[in-house]
């Protein structure tokens, strides 16, 4: 189990053409983007005659050294940062995937998660494909490679009309950048411009870091191409319903960014205002459980009038790993995560704001922390609906049957984690806060999927990772 509780987003991508400097812009703009996966991260850039790649396991500072920068000229650059979502933590399932079939080169970075990967890569290997990663972008090379179609944006368009699921997608050509999402728009994609340079990224803080003017967002079923002859956008795909992922707002995107049209801090204060009026309680300080808790927990507090306070500060600095003491610590890594601030907390009735619960275990562990500083009663009040179903669509959740909401009532979860009391916001408040409530996917909250899937067993086989 992980250290932490909590669902992970698997990737960011960003893109970059014509600049000298892509390659480091690029490594900037993952730079913003570390939060959406800290496994591994890499480039390809081109200077219109070859592919350069660069990519390793760990966090962008420390794999992009000047010298490697150095190692990838050019005018256009894409980069991947990643989280792995099974045991595959290997450098051959590091992105961008960069090949050369028989149109030339090309390099790919995806976000998002292909939910027929398994019978599509049973097929193609049926046909002599032979696949040098457990990862579901590697089946679009393939199908791109297998397309009969004349040049590479039809065999593009061909290749994903065959894949099911979510994706937004970056490709690198010798001259010629090309980003797409998918004609539901699970994931965010946007575009920006930097001194006639084109930009895609996941998220608009990527453009803030390097001063690019944010243009729009790609729309769900575009793709842009972009060229020496300038930017050209097509709707290859059969229209569909959007359904923009909600935990965007509640956990993933960085609280700066704008993503599917609203600003992400904003969008969580008002989840925090929206769960103090479904669920106020009568209290002495509101504390967030950091960082994600922290805009909740501002708009809890103000729509209450209680005070805000930081009972629990996080340490920034950890590692992906640390040697456990050999004596050992009770909740050895919560502890090293968070601590309470006991001035804050004893003889305080407080509310403790979070984003989720997922199994309950770091709750539970957070709730004995702060009962143990002082606190005489301990209300846990959560900024989304009870998560009952996993997601298929490019976040890492458990099993239906590791999710505490799945199989417990709320008083029942209460109990396993120990508060005083506990409420969740309601999906209809989530809706209430959010532009156009029916663009959003809310599948985990509710079980109903926008995209059919072939088999829930199936896809936890894991056959491949979501990306």
């Amino acid at each position: 189990m992980a250290m932490f509780d909590k669902f992970h987003e698997e990737c960011g991508v960003f893109g970059i053409y014509g600049h000298p400097d892509a390659a480091n812009l690029t490594y900037l703009g993952l730079y913003a983007l570390q939060h959406r996966g800290q496994e591994s991260a890499g480039i390809v850039s081109t200077d219109s005659k070859k592919l350069y790649c660069e990519k390793s396991m760990g966090l962008v500072a420390d794999i992009f050294t000047e010298d490697r920068i150095k190692k990838l000229p050019g005018h256009a650059a894409i980069g991947h940062n990643r989280y792995s979502t099974t045991g595959d933590s290997i450098s051959i399932n590091i992105q961008p995937i960069l090949v050369n079939f028989a149109m030339g080169s090309l390099a790919i970075a995806h976000n998002g998660n292909l939910v027929n990967a398994g019978i599509l890569k049973a097929e193609l290997e049926a046909y002599g494909s032979i696949f040098q990663s457990t990862m579901d972008s590697e089946v679009i090379i393939h199908l791109i490679a297998q397309s009969r179609m004349s040049n590479l944006h039809e065999r593009i368009v061909d290749a994903l009309q065959h894949v099911q699921g979510s994706y937004s997608l970056l490709l690198l050509a010798e001259d010629e950048l090309i980003g797409l999402r998918d004609p539901h728009g699970f994931r965010p994609l946007v575009l920006g411009e930097l001194g006639g340079a084109y930009v895609l990224a996941s998220e608009t803080c990527a453009l803030d870091l390097i001063e690019a003017t944010y243009i729009r967002e790609i729309e769900p079923g575009e793709m842009v191409v972009i060229n020496g002859s300038g930017i050209h956008s097509t709707f290859p795909f059969k229209r569909a319903n959007p359904s923009h992922c909600i935990f965007e707002f509640i956990y993933f995107a960085r609280p700066d960014s704008y993503v599917f049209g609203q600003n992400v801090y904003t969008t969580r204060k008002e989840f925090g205002r929206q769960l103090a009026r479904e669920t106020g309680v009568q209290a002495d300080v509101v504390i967030p459980v950091p960082d994600s808790g922290v805009p909740a927990a501002l708009g809890y507090a103000e729509e209450t009038g209680i005070p805000f306070g930081l009972g629990l500060i996080r340490n920034h600095y950890i590692g992906r790993t640390f040697i456990e003491p050999r004596q050992t610590i009770r909740h050895f890594g919560v502890k090293i995560k968070l601590n309470p601030v006991k001035d804050v907390l004893k003889g305080k009735r407080v509310v403790v704001v979070d984003d989720s619960i997922v199994r309950g275990t770091t709750s539970k562990k957070i709730i004995k922390m702060i009962r143990n500083a002082g606190a005489s009663e301990i209300h846990m009040r959560i900024s989304s609906p009870p998560t009952m179903y996993p997601c298929y669509y490019g976040i890492d959740t458990p099993t239906r049957q590791e999710l505490i909401a799945s199989s417990h009532s709320i008083e029942e979860i209460r109990k396993y984690i120990t508060a005083d009391t506990l409420g969740y916001i309601s999906l209809e408040g989530v809706r209430k806060v959010v532009d156009k409530p029916i663009n959003y996917c809310v599948a985990c909250f509710c079980g109903e999927y926008p995209v059919p899937f072939p088999g829930e067993r199936m896809l936890q086989l894991g056959l491949f990772d979501k990306e």
